[in-house]
């Protein structure tokens, strides 16, 4: 089986027959001239006022509709950028899709000149115009934006140089990070050259041997880029403190928390509440390190399964067919999705040389189509990556029918509804009568496994970037500095469940999330995902199917409110009280109990 090639590859002919072919130069060329038009006569308008009114909403018109033609193309280029990473010609229309998107970015840049010093009365007259009903959530946006920015020149000058500088960086990481190779020395002393993307897979490998020399082996092959990757790392750190700094915003936690969708308080009664409850999320790893025979786990060894019986690696086959069913039997509708997904080949999880690192769900409004990449190893990490990114597949067409506008949502509310996708995979496989209590036990490991690494993971995420930004405006941050800060974030959340020496502290330049040029702390929404899916899940076990139209209707809201108005509309919830976010801790100790139990009926050893 490991020599199966495994997954599927998907069809982009949906949105153009062939690159570069007639359709998509022909697309390009009349996207850029409206843009450009776009720009032009934005650039010589008036702020809103009663006066301009009906010219601003002409344009914004015309906007919603060029962003939904960027996106449709910006979805297609990156779709062919991540599965061919090893192909020049896809990364060089990625640099040439920036500039474009620089253009777009310097209409927007007149969009806030209109709305910075409009008077409220006047801003509100203009939310109820007919043709911008459903708008409302995202102008209002724009307007709070509009607070925080340089004069137009200067921010069209910044969108310029965003093309060649900032956005440069993040390209470069994905092309030194996709084309980077690992020497894998096996346990029975093969030795094999294997691209990085099956790097994570074998980390998680159920023979621990086969986990370490993979870590040691892709550690090894991280550090020989690592002088790029603090490059890259400290260039898009430091030249976001310097927009910042331009543009009045005070802390640079500000711009995450407004493209989160929420406010300093939520993360951090969020926050409070998980490092008040750390200890029961360590107990998690402790169990299973006291399964290994150890006192502790390392670090690249946080996702592995235990090595129980029935446990190892699964054929695409038979992990595809582990999702449909779940789907099918907890929530039948997503279940005619997946397998209309998979027929209408809307999925690459091929393993193949090539393709970047990591997973993401993507999609085009233009076509009202999705899609989604990973890379099937054959783990059921891999299977739960499955269900994630289908759980965001789903939230982007159930809100298919929406303009544009009213169907943009924060990472936040994005991550509850992948993770919801999770709770859904477990919950339908635990239903199963055909599901002996081995392999139940197998997939409670998983599901424990996953809240550890998206509670005390994600944390040290944040904190390491957090403590990085914090540095990196006293200058920039060197290779060793960076190591400590990882190092020490690990053992700080991580506790007495992380054994001596476990750590990874290199972390920081195998972490993709880290190298987003578009988006900083792209981690705390993991967390705040999981919790508000686990209490969603919650509600969904004590309701039962009558729960799923409430859930269909807190997603299709997701682009109108603030994820504070979301929860306290959809579920009464303040998530600005600690107490919300430890429910859902808490309601860990139930899972870990069970695990208790059935580790002790099935006698696992190390």
């Amino acid at each position: 089986m490991a020599n199966k090639q495994q997954g599927v590859q998907w069809d982009l002919t949906s949105y153009f027959p062939a690159f570069n072919g007639p359709e998509m130069i022909k697309f390009k060329k009349k996207l850029a001239a409206d843009i450009a038009a776009l720009q032009k006569k934005a650039s010589k308008l008036a702020p809103l006022s009663p006066k301009t009114a009906a010219a601003w909403e002409t344009l914004l018109l015309a906007a919603e509709d060029a962003e939904m033609r960027l996106g449709h193309i910006s979805s297609y280029v990156g779709c062919l950028e991540a599965a061919h990473a090893d192909k020049d010609e896809y990364a060089a229309e990625s640099a040439k899709l920036s500039s474009l998107l620089a253009e777009y970015s310097k209409f927007g840049v007149d969009m806030l000149r209109a709305f910075k010093e409009v008077p409220e009365k006047v801003f509100a007259a203009f939310l109820k115009r007919p043709k911008l009903k459903g708008t409302e959530h995202s102008l209002k946006r724009t307007r709070e934006s509009a607070k925080r920015t340089m004069t137009p020149a200067e921010e069209k000058l910044a969108a310029d140089l965003g093309v060649d500088g900032f956005q440069s960086w993040e390209r470069l990481y994905n092309k030194i990070s996709g084309k980077l190779e690992f020497d894998m020395q096996w346990p029975d002393g093969r030795k094999e050259r294997l691209p990085i993307s099956r790097w994570r897979a074998l980390m998680s490998d159920t023979d621990r041997r086969t986990g370490r020399a993979a870590f040691e082996g892709g550690n090894k092959a991280w550090a020989s880029i690592e002088d790029s990757c603090a490059a890259a790392l400290n260039a898009l750190a430091g030249t976001r403190h310097t927009l910042y700094r331009h543009r009045g915003v005070n802390h640079f936690l500000d711009q995450a928390l407004f493209g989160a969708g929420i406010k300093r308080s939520t993360l951090d009664a969020m926050y409070a509440a998980v490092n008040r409850n750390l200890e029961p999320v360590r107990e998690i790893l402790r169990v299973k390190a006291a399964a290994l025979g150890k006192k502790g786990i390392a670090f690249f060894e946080r996702e592995a399964p235990l090595p129980l019986k029935d446990s190892g690696t699964y054929t695409w086959e038979q992990g595809s067919a582990k999702v449909e069913g779940a789907f099918s039997r907890v929530y039948p509708a997503l279940g005619r999705y997946y397998k209309d997904f998979l027929a209408k080949k809307h999925l690459e999880s091929e393993a193949r040389r090539g393709k970047r690192p990591g997973a993401f769900c993507t999609g085009s409004h233009l076509i009202n189509e999705g899609r989604v990449y990973m890379t099937f190893n054959g783990t059921l990490g891999d299977v739960n990556t499955l269900a994630h990114e289908m759980g965001h597949a789903w939230h982007g067409h159930l809100m298919k029918d929406l303009r544009p506008w009213a169907s943009e949502y924060p990472m936040t509310l994005a991550e509850t509804a992948s993770i919801f996708g999770e709770h859904l995979l477990s919950e339908g496989i635990q239903s199963d009568p055909a599901i002996s209590e081995a392999q139940k036990l197998i997939l409670l490991d998983e599901y424990l496994t996953g809240a550890a690494v998206t509670i005390l993971d994600i944390t040290v995420r944040f904190e390491f970037e957090k403590a990085f930004y914090e540095e990196r405006q006293k200058g920039e941050v060197s290779v060793a500095r960076l190591k400590e800060l990882m190092t020490a974030a690990q053992q700080r959340i991580f506790g007495d469940a992380l054994e001596p020496g476990g750590e990874d502290s290199l972390f920081w330049a195998s972490k993709l999330h880290f190298y987003i040029a578009g988006v900083s702390f792209y981690n705390f929404p993991y967390t705040f995902g999981f919790l508000m899916a686990a209490t969603l899940f919650r509600k969904f076990k004590a309701e039962g199917p009558a729960f799923l139209p409430k859930y269909e209707a807190f997603l299709r809201l997701t682009g109108s409110d603030t994820a504070e108005a979301v929860a306290k509309r959809s579920l009464g919830a303040n998530l600005g009280d600690p107490a919300f976010w430890e429910t859902a801790i808490k309601g860990l100790a139930e899972p870990l109990a069970r695990y208790k139990a059935l580790l002790e009926a099935n006698k696992v050893k190390a």
